[in-house]
């Protein structure tokens, strides 16, 4: 379930917004977005696994409150991010 240190790599280099760029919001978003997504695809498969769901809505929590303050510093920043990652929709 966790992601490949690879995969990290990736998301991390499409989303940064400078080339040293490792933690911005921007970037944890996408992260936790792909953690997200694994995460619900595991619980469709396992669907008594409370200690997961519980996690998976922590992540959710974590990610709204992200996607929260990109949108308070800028508008179009967090509607172009919205549209790329295919949430929200």
């Amino acid at each position: 379930m966790a992601l490949t240190q690879l995969r990290k790599q990736e998301i991390i280099s499409s989303y940064q917004v400078h080339e040293t760029d490792t933690g911005s919001a921007e970037v944890q978003i996408a992260m936790l977005t792909e953690r997200i997504v694994r995460l619900s695809e595991h619980l469709q498969a396992n669907k008594k696994d409370h200690s997961s769901r519980r996690g998976l809505l922590r992540l959710i929590g974590q990610r709204k409150r992200l996607l929260a303050y990109v949108q308070q510093e800028s508008r179009e920043k967090y509607l172009a991010l919205i549209a790329r990652l295919g949430i929200r929709g």
